[in-house]
């Protein structure tokens, strides 16, 4: 059994406050020296980019759509082995989930880690009403524990004190804290969510604030206390009990030799902690590098990575760093295995148009990314391979009838002119929309690009394929620098 301290931040309903409270509070445990790691229930990229500043470490996420439980278990024990408090941020409502029986709910998440819920309520026009709201919670599911609540958006003493009193006098449950409501407080939204930090003003003085309300109006010592008192985590088997233990694995390692280019910067900064630590743990060399600042790709390279994001808030930067849209064309078209995913497919396009405005961009992919006001795709995607694709994380032809790979897409981007029916697709949509409802990853050389984004995991181990993919390709050409 792993002593794990824990704590699982929830809510009623989205917009909650919850990102603005668990990002708070990890900065605020780490000011007073402790090791805090985080977690995101679901395949957000965004939050996890604020819990990274917040605490200083890699976030991951706990997804039911591409995880196995067992797996789910596993990712989070080894993470959060050796820290002082680990905290996991919920999605949407505590209850809120696709299946009708909450199997896949924030509540189920909860139960699987045997972590103490501390529900942040939004109580902007409730006073007495907090009641019947915390008590229908704490009756619809005896076996999820909530250890406390958390007023968000409290405004002002009078109001606290209503709450509070309807709280104790009605409930059991101990109010950790009131955090009174300012705008100073509100991190801004757009199309795809939150903003990222890349793109956020002031994020360091945003953080360093919210850090010190928490602090002065959340009672930390009782968070604490909370967290220490969780159970004791059974330890999946093989899984490492010191911290960054994880970032090395036994036996061969057939990415060994191997140089992986990924973008990263502003632009391009939806990844996967654990499927670049994967890439790592299995001998790959990673080099980042960034579309917007750099002149040209890595040197030495065998692969390149280009991952989702927001090429179109920035395509005019794209589109003036002529150099580097020009060499990765080049390196493409010359046979160098890459995987682009949603953003870097856009980035591969002829242009990205947004309204009036148009940017050129690589021009691999023909056709125009365009955007929309309305999410073209979103949500859960099931891919079923085809078998012409030169890599898949699953078999095509055999495998294409009895299952399916899951992932998931949210993109207000369509690709057009793409002339799609004459196109070599990785996968059929079986669920989802991808590029054109009916296909997703893009065949063009030895590039896969499509708007789905893939989670390695053991039913989607798309790390493990593209290795071999890359060391295939090396020992056939000698690779391509």
């Amino acid at each position: 059994m792993l002593h794990i301290p824990r704590i699982f931040i929830s809510a009623a309903h989205k917009s909650s406050g919850k990102t603005t409270i668990s990002v708070g509070l990890a900065r605020a445990l780490s000011e007073r020296g402790r090791k805090v790691r985080m977690f995101k229930k679901g395949p957000d990229y965004i939050d996890p980019l604020w819990h990274r500043l917040a605490s200083g470490r890699d976030s991951y996420n706990l997804d039911f759509n591409t995880q196995a439980p067992e797996e789910i278990r596993a990712l989070f024990a080894s993470r959060a082995a050796g820290h002082d408090v680990s905290i996991i941020e919920a999605n949407k409502g505590l209850h809120d989930g696709l299946a009708l029986d909450g199997i896949d709910s924030n509540a189920a998440l909860a139960k699987l880690l045997g972590a103490p819920v501390v529900l942040v309520i939004d109580t902007e026009g409730i006073t007495r009403g907090i009641a019947p709201l915390l008590l229908g919670y704490q009756a619809f599911d005896e076996d999820v524990r909530i250890a406390g609540v958390i007023l968000n958006r409290v405004a002002g003493p009078r109001h606290e004190a209503k709450l509070r009193s309807a709280v104790e006098h009605y409930t059991d449950l101990e109010v950790l804290g009131a955090v009174r409501r300012s705008a100073e407080l509100v991190l801004e939204e757009r199309h795809l969510g939150l903003t990222t930090p890349g793109d956020a003003a002031r994020r360091e003085e945003w953080l360093t604030e919210i850090g010190r309300r928490v602090a002065e109006q959340v009672d930390l010592a009782r968070m604490e206390q909370i967290a220490q008192a969780a159970p004791g985590l059974d330890a999946p088997p093989g899984v490492p009990c010191a911290p960054d233990a994880h970032v090395a694995v036994e036996g061969e390692r057939p990415g060994q030799g191997l140089r992986l280019a990924v973008a990263r910067d502003a632009a391009f900064c939806f990844t996967y902690a654990d499927d670049l630590e994967r890439f790592m743990a299995l001998g790959v060399d990673l080099a980042f590098f960034s579309p917007l600042a750099d002149a040209r790709l890595p040197e030495n390279i065998d692969g390149l990575f280009l991952p989702g994001g927001f090429p179109e808030t920035h395509m005019r930067a794209l589109e003036a760093n002529a150099d580097m849209r020009a060499g990765i064309r080049a390196a493409i078209e010359a046979g160098l295995p890459t995987y682009a995913e949603c953003g870097g497919l856009m980035y591969l396009a002829e242009r990205i148009r947004w309204g009036d405005e148009m940017a050129r961009m690589c021009g691999v992919v023909p056709g125009e990314a365009v955007m929309h006001e309305k999410p073209q795709g979103r949500g859960i995607i099931h891919l079923r391979p085809t078998g012409r694709a030169p890599w898949s994380p699953m078999p095509g032809d055999e495998q294409a009838g009895r299952d399916v790979m899951r992932a998931h897409e949210f993109h207000h981007a369509s690709l057009e002119g793409c002339a799609c029916a004459g196109a070599v697709f990785a996968w059929d949509v079986a669920r989802g929309h991808g590029i054109d409802g009916a296909h997703d990853g893009l065949v063009l050389h030895n590039l896969v690009a499509g708007f789905a984004h893939l989670r390695h995991a053991r039913q989607s181990p798309w790390v493990e394929a593209f290795i071999a993919f890359m060391r295939r390709c090396k020992s056939s050409a000698g690779g391509v620098a």
